[in-house]
């Protein structure tokens, strides 16, 4: 009997992948700029059904951007299980200081000064999978 192992990427509801967002730590913030992609490591939290993004970049980059995409992932060494998730939706850079302040006392970030930069995403768009080992018998 031969049980070959194959790597499957399951579907979730947008439910389920906002949960396993909030399990993670840190994630990827996506956007243009010059009409080439650019990602940069971010840390988030999801907080009243939007989620706060603070990343390493200049505010001035992300304003003209009404849309953003932030993905976040738990893989596993070798076997490659765990999970994916994207979201995408209208963006706005937090730009109220006592909301800034209150964010930047609970993500840690990586820059400070003009570097340093918090967004506020409303989910439109939640994409999220799980990365499992299906075995098959045959």
């Amino acid at each position: 009997m031969t049980v070959p192992v194959h790597c499957r990427m399951i579907e979730v509801p947008g439910a389920e992948a906002l949960w396993l967002l909030e399990s993670a730590a840190q994630g990827r913030l996506v956007y243009t700029q010059r009409d080439s992609p650019v990602v940069r490591p971010a840390v988030h939290r999801l907080e009243y059904g939007r989620l706060i993004v603070r990343a390493p970049v200049q505010a001035a980059a992300l304003s003209a951007r009404p849309v953003l995409t932030y993905q976040a992932d738990e893989i596993k060494g070798a076997g490659g299980t765990g999970w994916t998730v994207t979201v995408t939706g209208p963006a706005e850079v937090v730009v109220d200081p006592d909301e800034a302040a209150h964010y930047r006392r609970t993500l840690p970030g990586w820059a400070h000064g003009p570097h340093d930069t918090l967004v506020r995403i409303q989910p439109q768009h939640v994409m999220g999978y799980r990365l499992a080992r299906v075995e098959t018998v045959r």
